[in-house]
């Protein structure tokens, strides 16, 4: 999802979207709709949401964010 969508989406919840990327605002976003602040955070390419709108973004986001030890 693009960002201005998703700072749409914000501003509607009543978010200051300006200063926040994309996960953190993510993340307020699903805490305001009464949500697990979980955005970015999946693992092992496994989501067990999938009616969530964010499902698509989080996923590539959280493959992105694995760290390799």
């Amino acid at each position: 999802m693009k960002m201005q969508d998703i700072r749409k989406i914000a501003q509607k919840n009543g978010l200051k979207a300006s200063r926040l990327n994309k996960t953190l605002l993510v993340k307020q976003i699903q805490i305001t709709e009464g949500n697990f602040d979980c955005f970015a955070t999946a693992s092992n390419d496994y989501c067990d949401q999938p009616a969530c709108i964010w499902q698509d973004d989080c996923l590539k986001l959280a493959k992105k964010t694995v760290t390799v030890s």
